[in-house]
């Protein structure tokens, strides 16, 4: 199982009908939540209409502190690998960089979560 994460706009696609321009899209296992609990980021990934964030500019600062906090500190997030060798510390700062720097692009872009 995994997470699935948009970037998104609504769009008028013809009268009174919307649609979403997805400009990014990015999947992490679920296995990876606890290191991004760890991180202080997992209610902004995971759940962030729980907690209110509503577009990609919302979370860029959270986003931010994270992977400062991932890069600081390795040995520390690497003993949150997942057991069964599905995640990594290596794919999940990478994913969050990718998250970051694509709501950098698209702060005005909506978020969409799929658990």
């Amino acid at each position: 199982m995994s997470l699935d994460i948009e970037l998104y706009y609504l769009v008028d696609i013809e009268q009174e009908i919307q649609g979403q321009y997805i400009v990014w899209h990015g999947n992490i296992t679920h296995n990876l939540n606890v290191m991004a609990d760890k991180a202080g980021i997992y209610m902004e990934v995971w759940r962030p209409n729980e907690i209110g964030v509503k577009k990609a500019f919302d979370i860029v600062s959270a986003l931010g502190k994270a992977i400062k906090d991932l890069q600081t500190r390795p040995s520390y997030y690497r003993k949150y690998n997942p057991k069964n060798n599905w995640g990594s510390y290596e794919t999940f700062l990478e994913f969050i960089k990718q998250y970051q720097f694509n709501c950098k692009k698209y702060p005005n872009s909506m978020i969409g979560v799929c658990r």
